[in-house]
């Protein structure tokens, strides 16, 4: 049976933010109906910004060849705009079945301020996981899922080039294997702060030293790339978790890549390792992830927060070629 908010009528009249060929992206009126038998409405907290990704839908550089497959959950209109577009959402369930009303929950779903979701779609946050640091665990799915692409084990010698949010995630799990000996990775020296508090190492790319057993890439550019080639050792893994849209990228193969005989691999969230998918559901993952997040240490990784009214300056900002900054969010109230 239903639980309906004081506040429900027959339609309700919301908002959303949508990317647009223009200069910042707009907010845009959503209409939803009330929730069916098995639905929740859910009233948006915070919601995360995928600084990477949702860059490269901000500036058209969804390639038209990945048009499908880079499409959101819940995401409405098409590449490259105008587009509905986000997937990482904090919320609190405001109507639908008893059991889950005032209920925190995680779910993928663009910036908007409230909206319908089934039941089964939103994932409960454990005690301990604070809404804003929730927002981050869309990206602790891609850090786990990429663990276990790379084969990481206790005692491997590990560097993560590329420090920002995917990259500090991947660098604070692989710290918490046993004997572990894990470098991050990055240009830009006020990194070393966040590897710190992590409790991992840091390294400038001309001071990083090889001989790695494993090596993630995460810098999104093609020197990041060359970097963690160097650094690799022997018959070594390089894990690929960059993703580049449209922009094409030149790798030196030659060298010692085939004497070492090193291999590179692709990691993306969107499919569980073959090696686990009998046992591991897409639903198992997420609140693995989630519970990775009760550690203090990861608010380090929480940027800039904007309330949702200014989001379209903000995210243009955010989202500029050039842009810095780690998690940012947009809050709702």
């Amino acid at each position: 049976m239903q639980t309906m908010g004081p506040d429900m009528i027959k339609h309700i009249d919301e908002s959303a933010i949508w990317y647009v060929s223009g200069p910042k992206p707009l907010i845009r009126p959503a209409h939803l109906a009330e929730p069916g038998p098995d639905e929740v409405l859910v009233e948006a907290l915070v919601s995360g910004v995928s600084r990477g990704t949702e860059s490269l839908v901000f500036q058209g550089k969804i390639p038209e060849s990945e048009y499908l497959s880079m499409r959101a959950p819940n995401q409405e209109g098409d590449f490259p705009h105008p587009v509905k577009y986000g997937y990482s959402m904090v919320g609190k369930i405001v109507a639908g079945p008893p059991d889950l009303i005032e209920k925190h929950v995680f779910c993928l779903y663009p910036h908007q301020t409230r909206f319908i979701l089934h039941r089964d779609k939103v994932t409960g946050i454990p005690d301990g996981v604070p809404d804003n640091r929730a927002v981050l665990a869309a990206n602790m799915e891609t850090a786990l899922n990429a663990l276990w692409d790379g084969g990481a084990a206790p005692g491997d010698r590990v560097a993560v080039v590329g420090a920002g949010v995917i990259g500090c995630l991947t660098a604070y799990l692989a710290g918490r294997l046993p004997g572990t000996e894990v470098c991050l990775i990055d240009i830009d020296p006020g990194r070393r702060r966040i590897a710190e508090a992590l409790g991992v190492g840091f390294a400038a790319p001309a001071d990083a030293t090889g001989d790695r057993d494993l090596v993630f890439h995460a810098s999104a550019a093609q020197a990041g790339l060359q970097t963690a080639i160097r650094l690799a050792g022997f018959e070594a893994r390089i894990v690929e978790m960059s993703w580049y849209g449209s922009k094409p990228v030149a790798v030196e193969l030659g060298g010692g890549f085939h004497s070492r005989r090193l291999r590179i691999l692709a990691s993306q969230v969107g499919a569980i390792p073959a090696d686990r998918r009998a046992r591991w559901s897409f639903g198992r993952r997420l609140c693995a992830a989630l519970s990775l997040l009760k550690d203090d240490r990861l608010d380090c990784l929480l940027d800039e927060m904007c309330d949702f009214a200014d989001a379209p300056d903000c995210l243009a900002r955010w989202l500029a070629p050039g842009g810095h900054g780690l998690c940012h969010a947009i809050k709702y109230s």
